[in-house]
């Protein structure tokens, strides 16, 4: 029985990534169109190509390949009435519902989605995926990233780890522990 692959990349930056902001359905800030199809080398054999529905994502898909298939399960976190605004200016518009979000992952102060309930919706999509034999190339966002990570990880976490040889893990702290999860930057593509 062929195995599932799944590769998960993160949408390229946009300007409200940039700003520190809750997303919208902002484009990429790089220009995706004379990068198109870049990237569609960098996987060997053929893979199913899927992506979120927002424009960011499409956008760049469009470096991995033609046609990504959206995938609703892979769309961001929805933020509710914060998208759009500096994380920055909630600290001191809504500093108490900003903390009660932080500290809380089913709570939606903002009228959208909680962190269990993109969990759950990552979740389910795991789960469907544990049927579909091959490599899935799947461009999300920064929190579905987190989500699955999450699911994956929820038990014995140490023995769902793959440590290939020469691989880093970088692990920063700002007030807590952080996992960054590195990439190709837009200055690593080809021109």
């Amino acid at each position: 029985m062929q195995a599932t692959r799944l590769t998960l990349i993160c949408h390229a930056r946009t300007v409200a990534q940039k700003l520190a902001r809750f997303p919208l359905d902002e484009p990429l800030e790089m220009d995706w169109q004379a990068l198109r199809l870049s990237r569609c080398n960098q996987f060997k054999g053929v893979a199913r190509l899927v992506c979120g529905p927002e424009l960011r994502t499409r956008q760049t898909a469009e470096l991995f390949g033609n046609a990504p298939q959206i995938v609703d399960a892979l769309q961001d976190c929805d933020f509710g009435r914060w998208g759009g605004e500096r994380i920055g200016d909630l600290q001191k518009s809504d500093p108490e519902a900003l903390r009660h979000w932080l500290g809380d992952p089913a709570s939606a102060p903002h009228g959208g989605e909680s962190l269990v309930q993109l969990g759950e919706r990552v979740g389910a999509w795991l789960t469907a995926l544990q049927s579909t034999p091959g490599h899935i190339v799947a461009i999300t966002h920064p929190f579905v990233i987190r989500a699955a990570l999450t699911q994956v990880l929820q038990g014995g976490a140490s023995s769902l780890i793959d440590v290939e040889p020469l691989s880093a893990l970088e692990l920063r702290f700002h007030g807590r522990w952080r996992l960054r999860l590195s990439g190709g930057d837009v200055e690593d593509l080809p021109r």
